[in-house]
């Protein structure tokens, strides 16, 4: 409505405009016209008194013999009547040669000297000499009808002109308005996007065929534009969304305009809860809302430095850990236009690092009690050895000896974890009798079942066929899980080991079993985790974390086989192990 008014507005000061413009033209014209007739009519009336005046000086050219009283008398008889009948004169005076009045018209007509306009002198002029002068005195009546009525006329056609001129310039106006009107519609259809738009050009100019041509053009710069720009975007979104990083994309008032799907999965949100947003609303797992104050921070920083370090921190979403990085985006005219946030999910580097200070933790316990038991028995010797029987230098010698296995037993767990990490070790095979390796292992270990009268049970198939492996490494393996089912195992429990071939016969299986503590369902998933550690009331013996983690990476990586386990918190576990019968011949002895 607004723009409609202010439409009609502009239109009708258009109209006053040239009206008063043309208005004033006709008038200087019209008045230049009639000072131009005046001045010609003044002139030619000037001359009309001239001859007026050497008219009747030359009748009175033949006055020369007769007498001033004679010269009056015929003056008078012949002007008298003239100057009565002729309202253009008022008076007509003669003088000698000697500038003497011989006969005035003022003297019987004195009213008529007040209505002179203009006084016209003229020497007469007798046989070559001048005998006197004449003077004629004019009203100027005639020429101010003449000009009235010339007046008259130029107004009358000035007020015809001006008719005219306003009727044809509201008539053009109003075809212009109609032109414009069509036109404003659809100017307005454009610039709400409508491009194509097209008017009709009956009783129309060239004004609406060029917005036709105009319009068409438009819309064909719109249909490639469009195409160019949904190339675009889908080229950005497919990059955006393939990232394997989170990526937020937040406009200059915090409003979330993109998300792409590694950064909704990040935060555990869906995209119709989180795009059109504002960031600062988003609460993370601990009910805060994380990314409100680093915004606050990211704002008060100077842009100069903030491109330099961009805002960095963690927030935590679920059980993730995300490192998160604000950096400023700007356009192509380097204006300020809003923030990017990227996400890494940092979860998995934040889990080595805690289990690494947790292994170097327990690695520093677990050395410095042998070794603090080392350096004590042993300096106990060396001080006061000679005053021990020989059943007390027996016992601190057996305890040395326990401890020095103890420590070498950690030691060779820790090489042996840098060794199998290292990605171009292949372990040579050759084929082993898994039954035997068992029960070498059984027996070795056996000494430390009997000190908490454990039973270790063997049940083994009457033949198994030969297995590739590794031998130091399975033995290593086997150990480690009869190690640990004793460990765990209460004082008169039962450990089984058994040993049979799979269904499919493509794999010989071994498990050991124990009645023991158990694990918690909680702790399964990472119990074969390089450096995990389950602490708790129940899980009190110290150790590396690494035994368990060898075992899966020599079975698994190594081997290309599979390490299971099945326990109950309360009831003991299984340990399975399945080593495949077929293996590369470049890995054999």
């Amino acid at each position: 409505m607004n723009l409609k008014i202010f439409h009609l507005n502009t239109q009708a000061k258009i109209i006053f405009t040239w009206l008063f413009i043309g208005s004033f033209v006709i008038a200087l014209i019209s008045i230049f016209a009639i000072n131009n007739i005046q001045n010609k009519l003044d002139k030619n009336y000037s001359e009309f008194a001239q001859l007026m005046t050497k008219a009747i000086a030359a009748q009175s050219s033949d006055f020369e013999n007769i007498s001033a009283e004679e010269k009056s008398i015929i003056l008078k008889d012949r002007y008298s009547s003239f100057i009565s009948e002729n309202e253009d004169v008022s008076f007509i005076e003669y003088k000698d040669k000697n500038n003497n009045v011989i006969y005035s018209s003022k003297n019987h007509l004195p009213v008529a000297e007040e209505e002179t306009l203009v006084n016209v002198n003229s020497p007469v002029i007798s046989n070559g000499k001048i005998i006197g002068f004449v003077t004629v005195g004019l009203t100027g009546k005639g020429i101010k009808l003449i000009s009235s009525a010339t007046k008259k006329s130029l107004f009358g056609i000035f007020a015809l002109t001006w008719f005219t001129f306003t009727l044809l310039l509201l008539l053009s106006f109003i075809l212009m308005s109609q032109e414009l009107k069509n036109l404003y519609k659809g100017v307005k259809q454009i610039s709400t996007g409508q491009f194509g738009v097209k008017l009709d050009t009956q009783n129309s100019g060239e004004l609406t065929q060029a917005f036709n041509d105009m319009s068409k053009i438009l819309s064909k710069y719109e249909e490639q534009n469009i195409e160019q720009l949904t190339l675009e975007r889908n080229k950005l979104e497919a990059v955006l969304m393939s990232i394997i990083n989170g990526v937020i994309v937040c406009d200059n008032f915090d409003t979330v305009v993109l998300a792409n799907s590694a950064a909704l999965a990040m935060l555990d949100i869906e995209e119709k809860n989180f795009v059109n947003t504002k960031i600062q609303n988003y609460i993370d797992s601990h009910g805060q809302q994380c990314f409100l104050a680093k915004i606050e921070e990211f704002k008060d920083t100077p842009l100069n430095i903030i491109e330099q370090k961009p805002v960095e921190f963690n927030i935590e979403a679920g059980k993730k850990t995300i490192k998160s990085m604000i950096s400023p985006m700007f356009s192509k005219q380097q204006d300020y236009v809003g923030y990017i946030i990227v996400l890494i999910d940092i979860t998995r580097e934040t889990e080595v690092n805690k289990l690494k200070n947790t292994f170097i933790s327990n690695v520093s316990h677990e050395l410095r009690t042998p070794v603090t038991v080392l350096r004590t028995y042993i300096d106990t010797l060396c001080n006061d050895g000679d005053g021990f029987d020989e059943e007390t230098k027996k016992e601190f010698l057996q305890t040395l000896d326990k401890e020095a296995k103890r420590l070498h037993t950690m030691v060779n767990d820790i090489l042996d974890f840098s060794r199998l990490e290292s990605g171009n070790i292949v372990l040579k095979k050759e084929y082993t009798n898994i039954i035997e390796l068992l029960e070498q292992n059984i027996n070795s270990i056996k000494i430390l079942a009997d000190e908490k009268q454990i039973v270790i049970s063997f049940i083994k198939p009457e033949k198994l066929p030969s297995v590739p492996v590794n031998v130091e490494s399975i033995d290593r393996v086997i150990r480690n899980l009869l190690s640990n089912a004793i460990k765990y195992s209460p004082e008169g429990k039962e450990i089984t080991v058994s040993a049979q071939l799979s269904d499919d016969s493509k794999y010989v299986e071994f498990s050991v079993k124990d009645n023991g503590i158990g694990i918690a369902k909680e702790h399964l998933e990472k119990i074969f985790d390089r450096f995990y550690r389950v602490e708790n009331a129940t899980h009190t013996i110290k150790g590396t974390g690494l035994g368990l983690h060898l075992v899966k990476m020599t079975v698994e990586k190594h081997h290309n086989g599979f390490v299971t386990v099945q326990s109950k918190e309360g009831e003991g576990s299984i340990f399975m192990v399945k080593l495949p019968l077929e293996v590369n011949e470049n890995e054999l002895i």
